[in-house]
């Protein structure tokens, strides 16, 4: 997955800019995106504190992880049975 150019403090900071009144287009601009990407920005940490991104990020990372071990255990159960069915 792309590694995004900015924070998650960052993108709040710019979704709350958008709230106090700042248009779209100029934040696009000044920041260097697209509008597409700050909708999506939106749809993701819109209404979201600093705090709470910050934990959102940290269960997004251990989700990540258990998946990881989940799919690691599942192919050693797979060779594993295979091994058995084997006749020697």
């Amino acid at each position: 997955m792309k590694k995004s150019r900015f924070t998650e403090e960052q993108i709040i900071k710019a979704l709350k800019r958008h709230e106090s009144g700042e248009k779209i287009p100029d934040l696009c601009r000044e920041l260097g995106i697209s509008q597409q990407a700050f909708y999506k920005w939106k749809a993701k940490y819109g209404g979201l504190d600093v705090s709470e991104a910050q934990k959102l990020r940290a269960l997004e990372d251990e989700n990540r992880r258990l998946k990881q071990i989940v799919a690691d255990q599942a192919l050693d159960i797979q060779a594993i049975k295979f091994l058995l069915e084997k006749k020697f």
